[in-house]
């Protein structure tokens, strides 16, 4: 008992000392002010209140939009405001572009290739090339492989909302975008579809990907337990990812044997190439540009964020429109008319009508600035830094808190309103590479900007123009009763808690 006694006592002397160090370092290093840590947990309590984006936005109205926080063991600096993003994100970008990969995500060693965890080197740059050159550019989006395909996406969810407006069957939005997109996806990169069995398991794997990629979890918070995977995650994210993966696997082992068949002459060669041809090309090669060696661990890791990333992002963006849109039907009607003056008898909204739609521009933007799709974006600091007069010190997580920035009231006169009026004046000025003094910036910015941002936005304008012009909608009985459910969930992604549930009718 006695040893006992001794042994806890110089526990929590050492845990004493170790904190009051800290805080002692913390003044001297002149780091960002922020809250109280306690021992051990640091402000892990500040932060689980609710939502980490609301907590830390929360937190940052009292200690400043530049402010330290430690999660656990980690040193975290949190940008909240227009003028810190621009600081993290523009002016020292080239310095705090690092990475840690998520505990969950060494899951099958998928960070030891995710273009989304590397660091930004030689190696990152190459896989972020492919990815734009050879599927998420606008040249390859508006070319004649893949623009029929966005075309086929936007008619397949009119079409699975249509089946269920024949028997008056609510339409779960998020569901049937998602499902949509994921079609798309899985043809832009293998030219093959899904039968019906195989989609409804990748989908089902993709979604709870995507819950589990970012989700707080106490291995990323005490990396000394890490290997003990306390709450699953590790467990759980190689169990899904590995059914896409399998997907992925098939994918290639057909291509591989159409290939050899080709060069045999027992195959016609396939005259256009999609992402999966050109990876495998490299594969053959050995090396592309001598930075990376492309085998198959390469190739379904990158396949598979490119996929999970893309799919999520734009499901849910309509899914949120949506349910802006359903709250406030004056809203809702400005756009439906924006759509039948300027589309007539058109079914069907595309890429090349949407400057021609203002008002569905800025209901998009609208959405995105109160709903970013990534509301934290986290990066590492790889050299010490200064901003405004603080230190953010080598090997800290540098967050940017998207969705405290939208609601920054002193760019935007009543933050949390749905007004989409206010960006009918400014929509050249706050595209989707963002505002210049970074008031608006859905998608990042910086040299992590998202990958799949010509994509996102192709698609869900023509996605959401179509399913308010071909439909009227309304809310199920029971939810015009209680109101829509606006919490949030959040993972790879900021997604609908509840998912939204919407009665089409055809216009």
């Amino acid at each position: 008992m006695g040893f006992f006694l001794v042994c806890m006592s110089s526990f929590l002397l050492i845990s004493v000392s170790l904190y009051v160090f800290q805080l002692l370092d913390d003044r001297r290093r002149r780091m960002p002010p922020g809250p109280i840590p306690l021992p051990i947990i640091g402000n892990l309590l500040d932060v689980a209140r609710e939502l980490p984006h609301r907590s830390l936005a929360r937190l940052a109205r009292c200690h400043g939009p530049l402010m330290t926080v430690r999660l656990g063991t980690l040193v975290t600096i949190v940008a909240s405001s227009p003028s810190t993003a621009r600081e993290v994100l523009q002016t020292h970008n080239c310095s705090l572009t690092g990475r840690s990969p998520p505990d969950a995500w060494l899951a099958l060693g998928h960070a030891a290739n995710s273009v989304f965890i590397l660091p930004p080197g030689q190696r990152w740059r190459t896989l972020r090339r492919i990815g734009t050159e050879h599927l998420l550019s606008a040249r390859q989006l508006d070319g004649k492989r893949l623009r029929p395909l966005l075309r086929g996406a936007v008619l397949d969810l009119v079409r699975r909302v249509s089946e269920l407006a024949a028997v008056a069957a609510p339409v779960e939005v998020g569901h049937a975008a998602f499902a949509a997109v994921m079609d798309l996806q899985w043809r832009a990169m293998f030219s093959a579809g899904l039968d019906g069995a195989a989609a409804r398991v990748l989908q089902e794997a993709s979604r709870e990907s995507v819950k589990l990629s970012l989700k707080p979890n106490v291995s990323d918070f005490f990396p000394a337990f890490a290997t003990a995977d306390l709450q699953g995650m590790r467990r759980r994210f190689a169990r899904v990812v590995a059914v896409v993966y399998r997907l992925i696997d098939e994918q290639i082992d057909r291509r591989m044997l159409d290939r050899r068949g080709a060069a045999g002459g027992c195959s016609p060669a396939r005259v256009e190439k999609d992402l999966l041809d050109v990876m495998l090309d490299m594969s053959e090669r050995g090396k592309d540009d001598g930075a990376v060696t492309v085998n198959r661990d390469v190739i379904r890791t990158f396949l598979t964020d490119i996929f999970l990333a893309t799919v999520d992002t734009i499901s849910t963006t309509i899914e949120w429109a949506m349910a802006e849109l359903l709250q406030h039907p004056d809203s809702m009607r400005k756009l439906q008319e924006e759509l039948r003056r300027v589309l007539g008898s058109k079914a069907d909204v595309e890429h090349s009508d949407i400057d021609r739609l203002p008002y569905l521009r800025a209901v998009i933007m609208e959405t995105l600035r109160l709903h970013p799709v990534v509301p934290l974006v986290p990066n590492e600091a790889e050299e010490t830094v200064e901003i405004m007069g603080h230190a953010v010190p080598k090997g800290c997580t540098v967050l940017v808190n998207l969705w405290a920035v939208h609601r920054d009231a002193g760019a935007w006169p009543e933050p949390d309103r749905f007004t989409p009026e206010r960006f009918l004046l400014r929509l050249q000025e706050a595209g989707f590479l963002g505002t210049t003094e970074f008031q608006f910036i859905p998608f990042s910015a910086g040299r992590r900007v998202c990958l799949g941002l010509q994509l996102a936005t192709r698609m869900v304008h023509a996605m959401l123009g179509s399913l308010l012009h071909r439909f009227e909608w309304t809310l199920p009985q029971e939810v015009k009763e209680n109101g829509i459910d606006m919490s949030e969930n959040l993972g790879l992604t900021m997604v609908m808690a509840t998912p939204l549930q919407a009665i089409a009718n055809s216009a």
